[in-house]
């Protein structure tokens, strides 16, 4: 038993906190009924320190502490050896008034303990408020309880998931939306270009080409390099490079290599990966720089090695120092930041530096189509062909494709709950790189139609837009879900939000730039430009 004197309750109860154990590797749980009204065994991660509520009769709100934890340790027996093994660990959290006659820190008398079994009396059932000053008395008992669960499947019952319907429901409906787009791309591709194609090329004089209207008359400009290529580049490359991180690490996950019992081994696996595939950043970001002409690739492989991941690690920088100014024991220690900016020095710049190399050894990439020397003018615009309403509905779909998904995700983050659904993981995964691809050529054919020929950041724009939608839903998801009242937790949430709304920013943007870049490049060069 533990007495704690003069608990602040600002401090203690301001932001109600769970408490992770761990014992054999296994996270302490609270046992839960399933939603489905099943009998099945459903676990919730960690404890809550506390809890707010009232008194019966009075309507004034109370903090009062779970200072009792009774923990269930179960265990299998095996039949042969005789050997136990622990396989599944349970607590039960409760708030008690504890009373003892006069405190004795060497033979502690609490009344509202059975001293021989060492458990609760039963009917002790008065709450400990929390207030400032007031002395709380810490208790557990333990039990132990032999289990049927064999030793490799007690993370079954951590795992288990019980919205599977919810999880099939938004596939499908995502599924419906990639269906109607690509019956679009397929009338555009199959029927409209073709046919424009077709017609286009059985002019005869250029006169009568020039008569023509939409996407053919901006043939001479299409491929003209746009403003701030450069930076174009660095993006693309860092898309790439994260693309290829994300994909590797779901399939890894797919395959069973990143258990939830090797604790940090899919953060781990992600960073390594990372830095590993700043070979592709640096071979992406290169071939597009030589494709507009570019003379200063040394600049722009710089740009692609520290912009991105120095944007995320000074955000990250920031927030530990706010989590070390707590002393929370979940802060990052020095070493491994070192230990991070060794792998990125170390290992990310050189790599970003041999992909560049590799990459402006190579050819030039020909554009299909030779542009002319004085940019043609772009007419005025209809409202719904303007760059920033066309940019924000673009993103609307590919948000929509992943909006379930994202909900279980920012659950299992941020109230502890175990997410290891990774198959319904790369389904989402795999639709949200359709649907960027297929609204971004939609949307880029309209524009060309529109005889406007800046498409390069738009393409890009259009299918990052969906970044804008996810913050904006962290957002909401903050203020309807979580219960973060203190300062400190609410600039984490909001900062590592950041980050991720700006990774899924450059991976969509790059999925729909590159899926423009091929449809560009197909459509003109099947026509015939004397």
């Amino acid at each position: 038993m533990l007495i704690l004197p003069r608990i602040s309750r600002k401090k203690l109860m301001m932001n109600i906190e769970l408490i992770c154990k761990i014992l054999d590797n296994l996270p302490v749980a609270v046992r839960r009924q399933r939603r489905d009204g099943s009998q099945s065994t459903t676990y919730e991660h960690g404890f809550r320190v506390g809890f707010k509520g009232n008194y019966a009769g009075s309507k004034e709100e109370k903090y009062f502490i779970n200072n009792h934890l009774s923990f269930r340790v179960m265990f299998h027996r095996d039949t042969e050896t005789d050997a136990a093994r622990i396989v599944g660990f349970e607590v039960t959290p409760n708030s008690i008034n504890h009373e003892y006659k006069e405190w004795d820190e060497k033979n502690p008398q609490v009344t509202t303990c059975n001293k021989d079994t060492k458990n609760l009396i039963q009917g002790s059932t008065v709450p400990q408020e929390v207030d400032a000053g007031k002395e709380v008395v810490f208790t557990y008992d333990v039990t132990f309880k032999e289990s049927d669960i064999k030793w490799a499947s007690r993370w079954d019952t951590y795992l288990l998931m019980n919205d599977d319907q919810i999880h099939w429901f938004s596939i499908i409906n995502s599924l419906m939306i990639v269906l109607f787009l690509s019956g679009m791309v397929a009338m555009i591709m199959m029927r409209t270009l073709y046919k424009d194609i077709a017609n286009y090329n059985q002019l005869e004089t250029q006169d009568e080409a020039q008569e023509e209207t939409g996407w053919k008359l901006v043939h001479g400009d299409v491929f003209r390099a746009p403003i701030n290529y450069g930076l174009l580049c660095v993006y693309v490359g860092t898309g790439v490079q994260i693309f290829a991180m994300s994909l590797v690490t779901m399939i890894f996950a797919l395959l069973g290599f990143l258990s939830p019992s090797n604790r940090g081994g899919l953060m781990t696996a992600m960073v390594l990966l990372w830095v590993f595939m700043g070979i592709f950043a640096g071979y992406s970001s290169s071939r597009l720089y030589k494709m507009f002409k570019g003379t200063e690739w040394k600049r722009i492989t710089l740009k692609t090695a520290f912009m991105f991941p120095g944007i995320l690690f000074a955000i990250f920088f920031v927030l530990n120092a706010l989590i070390w100014g707590e002393q929370s024991s979940g802060a990052v220690p020095f070493g491994t930041m070192f230990a991070l900016v060794c792998l990125w020095f170390g290992i990310s710049v050189p790599l970003v530096f041999v992909g560049s190399y590799l990459g402006f050894k190579k050819p030039a990439i020909e554009d299909p189509v030779k542009t002319n020397k004085i940019p043609r003018q772009i007419l005025e615009q209809a409202w719904y062909m303007k760059p920033i309403f066309s940019i924000l509905i673009g993103g609307i779909l590919p948000f929509g494709a992943v909006f379930i998904e994202l909900f279980f995700i920012l659950t299992s983050i941020w109230l502890n709950q175990f997410y290891y659904i990774f198959g319904f993981l790369f389904i989402v995964f795999v639709i949200l790189i359709i649907t960027c691809a297929e609204i971004t050529i939609v949307l880029c054919y309209f524009q060309l139609c529109s005889e406007d020929y800046h498409w390069w950041w738009r393409s890009y724009l259009t299918a990052g837009s969906s970044a804008l939608y996810l913050f904006l839903y962290s957002i909401f998801y903050f203020f309807t879900k979580l219960e973060i009242t203190k300062l400190v937790s609410g600039i984490l949430y909001f900062g590592y939000m950041v980050i991720v709304s700006y990774a899924f920013f450059v991976l969509t943007g790059t999925i729909g730039f590159y899926a423009c870049f091929w449809f560009v490049r197909k459509i003109y060069s099947s026509v015939k430009i004397d």
